[in-house]
């Protein structure tokens, strides 16, 4: 079976870099954001490489485990000053 391609989507892309970016400056694997979110490392891993699209129930999960609103991952601009990282 051939390799994925990656989905072209600027939201994604914006979701795929953001969740990314806050799980390395929280010190987090793959598989602890996959614990903590509910989901398996495989899934965290297709959304980082861009190669699933989840759906926004996924993406809230996600928010949920790091504790941020689902508007950090998607707004063009964000202000972290809020945010514990």
């Amino acid at each position: 079976m051939p390799p994925l391609e990656p989905i072209k989507s600027p939201a994604l892309d914006l979701f795929s870099q953001r969740m990314t970016d806050l799980r390395h400056q929280r010190g987090w694997s793959q598989e602890a954001l996959a614990q903590k979110s509910g989901f398996h490392r495989t899934f965290i891993a297709r959304i980082e490489n861009k190669t699933t699209n989840p759906t926004l129930t996924s993406m809230e999960r996600i928010a949920g485990a790091f504790n941020v609103p689902l508007t950090y991952f998607l707004a063009k601009q964000i202000d972290t000053s809020s945010l514990s990282i």
